[in-house]
């Protein structure tokens, strides 16, 4: 399994894939072709289909400033190593061909050279699936965030609370912030709103989950506005574990080593679905993204409160079984509508999934692993129309219900 370096990324919105992965992209074709004039990118798949949306041109004119590039969204080529595929190509100043890569932008703001197998991205944890780290923490008899600490060294704790740091940041930045987000939609920020909201008779339980959602929506307009972010596995999903855990820490006494052992158990859960599955919502629609993060939080809760692992991992099972199925259908290609409220009911399916896990633990009969494998076949057999292209659902539906 990979580092929780390459899960908990700190970079620009709104999405990991269209816009973190390929500016890494540029900036490894920039060291490679320092002496180029100018450069093309030609973006494939989901790229192509929901690019403009995502900022994904705008981000790579951006990086390659102050040297031109010219965009080419290439809908039509269908013959693709990934969903998110880019070419990039370098030339001299009178318009010779320098040289040409292709690029897979494979989640999470990873990418690699399409020429790359998988196998050859770095692996710190011996481990394939999480019964693996769950038979390690019981031969150990030690708690999740120990495994991180064991394969990647005690400076993780340093790492993982500079992640909480951003992350609290984003949200606070959010709750603040006003106005329209960025593109045709012209969508309203309410995370301020939902904040500041004040209704006379509302039951306390209502104003918990209103407080928790205007957290949510704060992380996710900021990824929406292409402001800085964590991914948690990915820009669209940002929204959901930064949301649970600053919630619970408003609300209890939590140490930050117990918030870092959190955002350790999250990541391991995270690691896990990369390994085995994906995170790409362009690859296995949107259960890949929100899903994964909803099990991501509803696992920090559990190890928040110091629950045993079986609680741990039924919780994070909890969370991605009941969301199997969720397509990836952006309207207008935008990381807003459903994204940003998505975010926001997944946070508190998160607590949901926490609090059953804790009065059901040794009742249940999935596994998280076989709940990984089965998100994993049904987005492949899923529709290409329902993974991040804005080609059906309720991205079509609303444009139908417009004209």
């Amino acid at each position: 399994m990979e580092s929780l370096r390459e899960l908990y990324k700190i970079g620009r919105g709104p999405s990991s894939s269209h816009t973190m992965g390929p500016e890494c992209a540029v900036k490894d074709f920039m060291h490679t072709y320092p002496r180029a004039a100018r450069f093309r990118a030609v973006l494939y798949g989901s790229l192509a289909l929901t690019g403009r949306g995502h900022l994904t041109d705008e981000i790579i004119v951006r990086t390659f400033a102050p040297k031109p590039c010219g965009v080419v969204f290439d809908e039509k080529k269908t013959d693709l190593p990934h969903p998110n595929t880019l070419e990039l190509e370098a030339f001299n100043d009178v318009g010779v061909l320098l040289g040409r890569q292709v690029y897979l932008s494979v989640g999470g703001g990873t990418v690699r050279k399409a020429e790359e197998a998988e196998a050859e991205v770095r692996h710190v944890y011996p481990f394939r699936t999480f019964d693996d780290i769950l038979a390690y923490c019981r031969e150990k008899n030690c708690r999740p965030e120990q495994v991180v600490y064991d394969f990647e060294g005690k400076e993780m704790f340093d790492f993982l609370s500079h992640i909480w740091t951003t992350m609290q940041d984003t949200i606070r930045r959010g709750l603040i912030a006003e106005g329209v987000l960025p593109g045709t939609l012209q969508v309203v920020r309410k995370a301020k709103t939902l904040f500041d909201a004040s209704f006379e008779g509302e039951e306390p339980e209502a104003r918990e989950k209103r407080l928790l959602c205007a957290y949510a929506f704060a992380t996710a307009e900021e990824n929406a506005s292409g402001g800085e972010v964590v991914t948690a596995p990915t820009c669209g999903s940002s929204g959901i574990l930064p949301a649970v855990i600053y919630y619970m820490t408003e609300r209890h006494s939590l140490s930050d080593r117990r918030i870092v052992a959190a955002l350790a158990t999250a990541g391991l859960v995270g690691v896990t679905v990369k390994q085995n599955a994906s995170i790409s919502g362009a690859e296995a629609g949107c259960q890949a993204e929100v899903g994964t993060a909803t099990s991501m939080a509803a696992a920090a809760v559990a190890r928040l409160f110091s629950r045993p692992l079986e609680e741990i991992e039924y919780a994070a099972e909890i969370a991605l079984e009941h969301q199997l199925g969720l397509t990836c259908d952006p309207v207008g290609g935008y990381v807003q509508i459903p994204c940003i409220e998505r975010n926001a009911v997944a946070a508190q399916r998160a607590l949901v999934a926490a609090e059953l896990s804790r009065v059901l633990s040794g009742t249940r009969k999935i596994s998280f692993d076989t709940v990984v494998r089965t998100m994993y076949e049904t987005g492949r057999d899923m529709s290409a129309r329902y993974r991040e292209t804005s080609e059906g659902g309720l991205a079509v539906n609303y444009k139908r219900a417009c004209d």
